[in-house]
C-alpha cells in the first residue's frame, strides 16, 4: 500500500518540525495510540489500537527516524505485531518547507506499508481506507493540537486576505447540458418515428 499527501500548516517548520518529534503531540495525534515512548535517540516504542473491518487489535511496535536533516525532513521506518490480528511494517518519508507564498509551512509525506495476517485478509480496498482515514485523522489532530499550541500563527493566517484564484477559461464547444438535451431530443424523435 502507498499514499502521499500534503498539507499547510499556519505554525513555522521549526514549530512543526518540533511537535513532529515530540512523543506526547505524537501520542494525541495518532489514532488509537495509548504510547509512544523515547527508547534511544530517534527511536520509539508505541502502541495502538487498531480496527479494519471486524478485526481488532492492539498494536506494539518500533519507530525509528532516519536520515534526519533538522528542521527539514526525515524517513520514518515503523514495524508492530498485533498478535493473531497480524503485522504491519513500512516506512515514510516526511518534508517540511516553506510555503509558495505566505507563512507557515507545507508538510509532504510518501507512506509505503505492508500488513499481513487477518488484518490483511479483510481486503486491500477496507485497508486502504482505514490507513486514509487514519492520516487524515492525525493531521486534523495534529493541526488541532498546533492551533491550541500556537494560536498566534493561527491568527495571523486567518487575518491574511484569501489567495487569489483565477476564474476558470471560458470552455469551449457546448456545455455538457446541451449535450444531454440534444440526446433527450433525438431519444424522443426515435419514438416517435417508430410509433408511426
Amino acid at each position: 500500500m502507498e499514499m502521499q499527501g500534503n498539507r499547510r500548516l499556519a505554525v513555522t517548520q521549526q514549530q512543526a518540525w518540533d511537535a513532529l518529534n515530540d512523543p506526547e503531540v505524537l501520542k494525541l495525534c495518532i489514532p488509537g495510540c495509548d504510547k509512544v515512548e523515547a527508547t534511544a535517540e530517534n527511536q520509539y516504542a508505541i502502541s495502538m489500537a487498531v480496527k479494519v473491518g471486524p478485526v481488532a487489535a492492539r498494536f506494539n511496535g518500533k519507530i525509528a527516524l532516519a536520515d534526519v536533516l533538522p528542521p527539514n525532513s526525515y524517513t520514518l521506518q515503523f514495524e508492530g505485531q498485533g498478535g493473531a490480528a497480524g503485522f504491519g511494517k513500512g516506512s515514510a518519508q516526511v518534508a517540511l518547507s516553506p510555503p509558495a507564498e505566505g507563512a507557515g509551512c507545507e508538510l509532504n509525506y510518501t507512506a509505503q506499508a505492508q500488513v499481513g495476517g487477518k488484518i490483511a485478509q479483510v481486503g486491500q480496498r477496507l485497508v486502504d481506507g482505514v490507513a486514509r482515514s487514519m492520516a487524515e485523522d492525525f493531521f486534523r489532530r495534529f493541526d488541532d493540537e498546533m492551533q491550541r499550541r500556537h494560536p498566534q500563527s493561527y491568527a495571523a493566517e486567518a487575518a491574511l486576505p484569501p489567495p487569489f484564484v483565477p476564474p476558470p477559461p471560458p470552455r469551449k464547444g457546448m456545455a455538457a447540458w446541451m449535450w444531454v438535451a440534444i440526446g433527450v431530443v433525438v431519444v424522443l424523435a426515435a419514438v416517435l418515428l417508430l410509433r408511426r
